[in-house]
């Protein structure tokens, strides 16, 4: 089969980001195992070749219009499900430590597999929830980026992503559709987490009218040790309500 890249170039040269001959052939190989290992596991709706490398990979790497990645050191993927965004990211930017959290082990043997084709080093592949993993001491606040592409409203993803960031690090919740509500509903939870709501990116994929924003939660103070509440609560019961104080 060949394999027309030019979307994906498109994609990398729009979001300013090089992309080698090798990276090529590593995007093609994740996606050859995503299909393989989609017909046995339900890894993702979207297997059509043009539409993984726009809504996955392009989508993915969308990050750097809002952040740095040269200069980042330590990222977290939080439900990674089939690697999105953390198996792009760290194909194009391989100097940064990648750790892959999701509760489904299944997916894990995949990105196991994923890493070894790919020979993607420096990856963590961590199962477990978000909830449980973020009280454990060699996680909490050890990351300088925490990214989720989960469809979960924010004030919840807060709750699941932030207590994973280092003080002065972010978080960055990949989102699509009219989030005005649901930015002002997580206003309580992320200063709560000890986060502030810096920007909302919005924009366009690439040669599409496919919507995108990218919202993005600097930590400026430390996450209180009640937070994250026990598995299954932020998701039942996000903070809402706006704090009595500021926390510093």
């Amino acid at each position: 089969m060949s394999f027309d890249l030019s979307i994906l170039e498109r994609g990398c040269e729009e979001w300013n980001v090089p992309l080698s001959s090798f990276q090529k052939e590593q995007f093609i190989q994740y996606y050859e195992l995503l299909i393989k290992w989609n017909e046995v596991m339900n890894l993702t709706a979207i297997t059509k070749w043009e539409e993984v490398l726009l809504k996955h990979f392009v989508d993915s790497l969308s990050i750097t219009k809002v952040m740095n990645m040269n200069k980042v050191d330590s990222l977290i993927d939080v439900g990674t499900g089939a690697g999105f965004p953390g198996i792009p990211v760290k194909i194009m930017f391989p100097h940064i430590k990648v750790t892959l959290l999701d509760s489904l082990n299944k997916r894990l043997e995949f990105l196991r597999k994923v890493c070894e084709d790919l020979k993607l080093g420096n990856v963590d592949i961590i199962h477990g929830r978000a909830e449980d993993i973020a009280r454990k001491k060699e996680y909490r606040e050890k990351f300088a980026l925490s990214v989720s592409r989960a469809v979960s409203r924010l004030a919840t993803l807060s709750e699941y992503c932030l207590p994973f960031v280092e003080k002065g690090g972010c978080f960055i919740s990949y989102k699509s559709g009219n989030l005005h509500e649901e930015i002002k509903d997580g206003e309580a939870a992320t200063a709560a987490l000890g986060g502030e709501i810096e920007q909302a990116s919005k924009f366009l994929l690439p040669d599409t009218n496919m919507e995108r924003t990218l919202v993005l939660i600097r930590k400026i103070a430390y996450t209180p040790e009640k937070y994250p509440r026990k598995a299954g609560i932020p998701a039942k019961e996000p903070i809402l309500c706006k704090p009595k104080e500021k926390i510093k």
